[in-house]
């Protein structure tokens, strides 16, 4: 697969008030919308924040990890980079689909280079510490799937509707040389 077929994605979820993440996780405890994200991503290559990845049990290999901390101690399979682009482009390399998986600022960075957006909208009003990225105009994106799911949430014991949708964007920029 050759750089211009490979798809550059991101996935995520946010909750009715914008939150994506509280202390360092999720607001919420959806194990059936995790399962989602992880057969989702399964096989990509992966672009992700350092707390995000920190926050990972299982950090599949070709996992770039954008930071500034040169110290950084990383999983194998895992590469440091210091740029939402220079992961992108490095995870373009491996000829896999690649997935931007988070957080908020690596969202904010890749969204004009990717092709898809998965975002699961949580209908309940879950507080956080983390929102999703005001500068990313998926109103302006092709709706292309749309499911909504109602799933046990553990945390209150009550069902919440999972809003599954995929977004894409007509013409995402390419991903630019060195330079």
């Amino acid at each position: 697969m050759g750089k211009d077929e490979t798809l550059i994605a991101a996935i995520g979820a946010v909750s009715a008030i914008g939150m994506i993440g509280l202390d360092g996780w999720l607001p919420w405890d959806i194990p059936e919308e995790l399962a989602y994200f992880e057969r989702t991503v399964a096989g990509a290559a992966l672009v992700v924040g350092r707390l995000t990845y920190e926050s990972m049990d299982v950090v599949p290999v070709d996992t770039f990890v954008v930071s500034h901390h040169e110290d950084l101690v990383l999983r194998p399979g895992c590469v440091r980079v210091e740029s939402v682009v220079d992961g992108l482009r490095a995870a373009l390399r491996t000829g896999k689909p690649v997935f931007v998986i988070g957080g908020a600022l690596v969202y904010a960075a890749a969204w004009p280079y990717c092709q898809r957006f998965y975002l699961t909208r949580i209908d309940g009003e879950f507080a956080g510490d983390t929102a999703f990225p005001s500068n990313i105009p998926l109103d302006q994106w092709a709706v292309v799937a749309d499911t909504t799911r109602s799933l046990p949430e553990l945390s209150t014991g009550r069902p919440v509707d999972c809003r599954f949708m995929v977004y894409s964007q007509a013409e995402p920029l390419p991903v630019p040389d060195r330079g």
